[in-house]
């Protein structure tokens, strides 16, 4: 259900106390994509998220690229905000996420999953990701393996640090709202509980509303231009691989083995 832009702040209210459960329902039924339109700030370009993730010049078929995928602690264009922990059941139980290009969801548009692909979270601050808000941000991270053979447009994309923001595909498992709204008790308390840790508070507070996203189920992370949540930034595009397996001794030749068998049997003595 959409949220009306156009009403006054006590109707704006009046509609959330009546649809409440329609909207949060509405939220959790559906696959949801942290992208749509882009507003608020943009990373600093000279700030910490800048500085590992410049193009490679060097001849290579496969890089190992560190994005942010999504951040709590910040309402995006959608009207949440991700709080920290929301993503601790998905990543210890999931085992088929996936780095996508803008949620194609296609063969060709995967650039990672299985054993090229690590998910967690790591508590950041908001200056290392380019950001000039005090505080932290828990940041979903994806390292993961970019083969050149596998999707070679965004292999290129990352190698020349083109990849600015990311977003996350995800399906809602508890969702609150939240009000600056006294006489409703419920949301009242989730506002109180979670204003103070937004990053872009003054913002949250002249709308007077926001969604507190406490659990989701990550499904994949996708390169887009542009998402809801834009503090999403490659934070290394050069991160060294790790050593491979050693190189295994050079097989025997079909010959060779054809002769050991004739040998052994050649031994053996039958009853």
């Amino acid at each position: 259900m959409e949220i009306p832009k156009n009403l006054s702040k006590s109707e704006l209210f009046a509609f959330l106390q009546n649809n409440q459960g329609r909207i949060i329902a509405d939220k959790k039924a559906q696959i949801k994509y942290a992208d749509a339109f882009n507003f608020g700030c943009v990373a600093d370009k000279d700030g910490e998220a800048e500085k590992a993730n410049k193009p490679i010049t060097e001849d290579t078929n496969e890089i190992k690229v560190k994005p942010v995928i999504n951040t709590t602690n910040l309402m995006d264009s959608h009207d949440d905000v991700h709080i920290p922990g929301l993503w601790t059941k998905s990543l210890k139980e999931s085992k088929d996420i996936y780095h996508d290009q803008e949620h194609a969801g296609t063969f060709a548009s995967t650039i990672s999953d299985y054993d090229d692909l690590k998910a967690y979270t790591e508590t950041l601050t908001w200056k290392e990701l380019g950001q000039k808000w005090e505080g932290e941000t828990q940041a979903l991270i994806f390292e993961s393996k970019v083969k050149k053979e596998r999707n070679d447009f965004m292999f290129n994309q990352y190698k020349q640090a083109r990849v600015k923001q990311h977003s996350v595909g995800m399906r809602y498992v508890k969702v609150a709202m939240a009000m600056d709204l006294k006489s409703e008790p419920e949301p009242y308390a989730v506002w109180k509980k979670y204003i103070d840790t937004i990053a872009n508070k003054e913002q949250v507070e002249q709308q007077g509303y926001f969604f507190a996203v406490t659990e989701a189920k990550v499904i994949e992370g996708s390169a887009v231009k542009r998402g809801s949540n834009w503090v999403t930034p490659t934070l290394d595009n050069n991160m060294k691989l790790e050593p491979g397996e050693p190189t295994p001794e050079p097989g025997k030749t079909t010959q060779e083995i054809s002769k050991e068998i004739k040998t052994v049997f050649k031994n053996f003595k039958f009853n």
